[in-house]
């Protein structure tokens, strides 16, 4: 959570349209789940897994909820600079 703002505030500093900012993180969600399938990371992901989540359903709400906390803080940050 804490880097999604961070990634956030350096998108609103450099260009704080939703369109760059949700492509910027479409891609860092695939690299994401991209380091988390080749790696020995995917063992955190052992509670969702026993859950029944699969690793695509997991990163795509993950994608979506940072999808809409993006859309928020740019519309925030836009009305005050």
């Amino acid at each position: 959570m804490v880097w999604s703002f961070v990634v956030n505030a350096i998108i609103g500093f450099i260009n704080p349209h939703v369109a760059p900012a949700l492509i910027t993180k479409l891609f860092l969600t695939v690299f994401a789940w991209y380091y988390v399938s080749e790696t020995n990371e995917k063992r955190k992901l052992t509670f969702y897994k026993n859950l029944g989540i699969s690793q695509i359903l997991l990163f795509s709400v993950v994608f979506i909820v940072d999808c809409i906390l993006t859309i928020i803080f740019l519309t925030v940050f836009k009305e005050f600079t």
